[in-house]
């Protein structure tokens, strides 16, 4: 059986008086690749702060590679998790170089006083070559393009080796070219890291890498349907969950919908297409 990952359990979240999430179940194993997809306001960034060991759920669980949150040494278990964050609050010029090595120190800066050494940065240009940037490791980060950031930030999530890797929306604000690129090298880690658990949090199909396999939907703070992601983005569990009349297609490994005419309803043969063309 595979090792479990990632295991939510009957997690709830309030804020003040708002409940954000009612009963969350997700379990994720190794060598899955998770999209978490709703509207906006569904309570998937607040999913993805219990994944990353940021925020504690109001009740319920949350263990990640094992250990339960709430009985282990925080900052010890956030080392085992990549982040990728596209709004990640870089300041200074860092060099891609630069910002690839503080994946190793945990912090946005490079640290005060702190020198890498040979063996990191020999890791950090390994981790730069992976995510084809080799000619860019000595540019300023406010030069790079926006792609560019993106494919830097899986780079720095990646060189301290995690177990789970998180992807915060990681296409946003990118355009089809730059989104491309991003999509290619998340794709490529499967290949190369065939253990590595990933979950992407998105609310636009078109931007769910080819090598996903598990898809889960939530709307209003509940998960509507998890499982095998062919079973899961059928347009009428799509619709449901954006509720709106939606139309899933799939074609070429990539996914897609667009809305349904006003008077007309999801055609309901795209689920038997989808799941034909990933069996």
């Amino acid at each position: 059986m595979a090792k479990t990952v990632l295991d939510i359990a009957d997690v709830t979240f309030r804020r003040g008086q708002t409940q954000i999430l009612h009963g969350i179940d997700l379990l994720v194993s190794a060598g899955e690749h998770w999209v978490l997809i709703g509207p906006n306001g569904a309570g998937k960034s607040t999913l993805l702060s219990f994944a990353s060991a940021q925020v504690f759920p109001t009740s319920g669980t949350v263990d990640i590679l094992g250990s339960r949150m709430g009985r282990v040494e925080l900052a010890a278990l956030r080392r085992l998790i990549g982040h990728v964050n596209p709004r990640h609050p870089l300041r200074s010029n860092l060099t891609v170089r630069e910002v690839v090595l503080t994946g190793l120190t945990g912090t946005v800066e490079c640290p005060m006083r702190w020198e890498p050494a040979p063996e990191d940065v020999v890791k950090a240009d390994a981790q730069i070559a992976e995510v084809g940037l080799t000619s860019r490791a000595d540019a300023g980060w406010k030069v790079l393009s926006q792609g560019e950031r993106g494919r830097a930030l899986v780079a720095r999530s990646l060189i301290a080796e995690p177990q789970l890797l998180l992807f915060d929306e990681p296409t946003t604000g990118l355009d089809v070219a730059a989104r491309e690129q991003v999509l290619e090298t998340i794709d490529a880690l499967s290949l190369r890291s065939p253990e590595l658990s990933t979950l992407l949090v998105t609310h636009h199909l078109e931007e769910i890498p080819e090598t996903t396999t598990h898809a889960a939907l939530i709307s209003d703070g509940r998960l509507t349907a998890a499982g095998p992601i062919a079973e899961v983005l059928t347009s009428e569990q799509v619709s449901a969950a954006f509720d709106h009349p939606i139309e899933v297609g799939f074609a070429d490994r990539r996914w897609s919908a667009r809305a349904v005419r006003t008077g007309a309803a999801p055609r309901t043969t795209g689920a038997g297409r989808t799941a034909a063309a990933l069996g």
